[in-house]
């Protein structure tokens, strides 16, 4: 059963469809949600056109969508009857899987529903998967929801 289940969320359309999965097995189990945005401040960090002034403003405005799409993923949890909590994480130092985990372990979480985009092959080579890392290090079952049902 699974009462406490982690949500990483980043308003991506496979992001709404793992949300939405959570918030059915949380209404059907009585359960919780925490849903996680991380700010990955090492995406524009490690740019080499990134100045200090203009890394500020972007920063600035990572963190002000971060504090939106958590906003509207608890209000589609809330509207739907579920308990739900937000964290917003400012990340530089580690991977988004590293504090994704980190963060499941803090809240004691049961699940982690990580909605993907389901890559494969070089384009999966190429981008990484975070939600790859995530079940490759973590004690926590998670459940993949893919972006699309669609065979590929």
């Amino acid at each position: 059963m699974s009462k406490r289940i982690l949500v990483p969320v980043d308003g991506s359309r496979p992001s709404k469809r793992g949300l939405a999965e959570a918030i059915k097995l949380a209404r059907s189990q009585k359960g919780r949600l925490c849903l996680l945005h991380v700010v990955d401040e090492r995406a524009v960090a490690l740019s080499p056109e990134a100045g200090g002034v203009y890394l500020d403003r972007l920063l600035n405005v990572m963190r002000e969508s971060g504090k939106k799409i958590l906003a509207q993923a608890a209000g589609a949890a809330r509207a739907r009857g579920v308990k739900v909590s937000t964290v917003l994480v400012e990340n530089i130092t580690r991977t988004v899987a590293d504090v994704v985990v980190a963060h499941a372990r803090k809240w004691h979480a049961d699940l982690i529903v990580i909605g993907t985009h389901g890559r494969r092959g070089v384009s999966r080579l190429v981008m990484g998967s975070d939600a790859e890392n995530v079940v490759r290090t973590t004690p926590v079952p998670v459940l993949l929801v893919r972006a699309s049902t669609r065979s590929r």
